[in-house]
């Protein structure tokens, strides 16, 4: 695996997701969107919600729709057989890969930032410091692993882009449902706690409460990287059998 590789392979991961509009608006304009319709709802105290109950989750539902961008790319470039002809340079599964996790981190920092500043206009008043500013997009990055893993994984099992789209809110919904802005009852959080989007929301919840010293935030990190590097790791080693041929 070689950085100048790695570099030339983010650089033409980036360009291409600028000049596609649709995939602009799904990891850009979305979570923009998302952030002042639930601004416009939430950030009524008549519904018993506000924004810093809210925001959390949009920060993990940002980062859950990457299983979708990422299965729809891996798809489309083996359908289109760029793949096979990466395949025939010196770049390796490795360098390929490196460059997809680097470039979907990016994106997820720019949604984290985009969703923030957004959503103080509606009522959201982080109470934390630099320290907690750090700790939650390092938090968000960790977390986007899973979602990348996962794409892979969709990709994988896919036999066209299409599918992949489909099967990848069999990774989505749970996670949307059941671990980000809609509140986990007694009956559902026994499977929540197995959802990294659970723990996700969770820690980042209790950082912008100021509270970093909480459990959560402890568990929530351990959790999530665990479940990330396992996801990874089962997602590269599929994608190395049968996803890049």
């Amino acid at each position: 695996m070689k950085f100048k590789r790695i570099l030339a392979l983010l650089k033409m991961e980036l360009l291409k997701a600028i000049r596609e509009p649709a995939f602009f608006f799904l990891m850009l304009l979305f979570p923009a969107l998302l952030t002042i319709m639930f601004g416009l709802v939430f950030g009524d105290p008549e519904f018993g919600m506000t924004m810093n109950t809210t925001a959390p989750g949009l920060f993990a539902y940002a980062c859950i729709f990457i299983i979708m961008t990422v299965a729809q790319s891996f798809s489309e470039m083996r359908d289109q057989g760029l793949l096979r002809r990466l395949n025939t340079t010196p770049m390796t599964s490795a360098d390929f890969i490196a460059s997809e996790i680097l470039s979907n981190m990016i994106i997820v920092v720019l949604q984290v930032i985009i969703i923030y500043i957004l959503a103080i206009p509606f009522g959201f008043t982080p109470n934390t410091n630099a320290i907690g500013m750090v700790l939650a997009f390092l938090l968000m990055i960790v977390f986007s692993l899973s979602s990348v893993g996962l794409g892979l994984i969709t990709a994988t099992i896919s036999k066209s882009s299409g599918t992949a789209t489909g099967l990848s809110f069999i990774f989505i919904l749970p996670q949307m449902f059941l671990g980000t802005f809609i509140p986990v009852t007694a009956t559902t959080k026994p499977i929540a706690m197995f959802l990294p989007s659970y723990h996700a929301t969770q820690a980042i919840s209790a950082i912008f409460s100021g509270d970093l010293t909480n459990p959560l935030v402890l568990t929530g990190f351990t959790f999530i990287s665990i479940v990330s590097i396992a996801i990874i790791i089962i997602g590269i080693l599929l994608f190395k059998k049968s996803g890049n041929k």
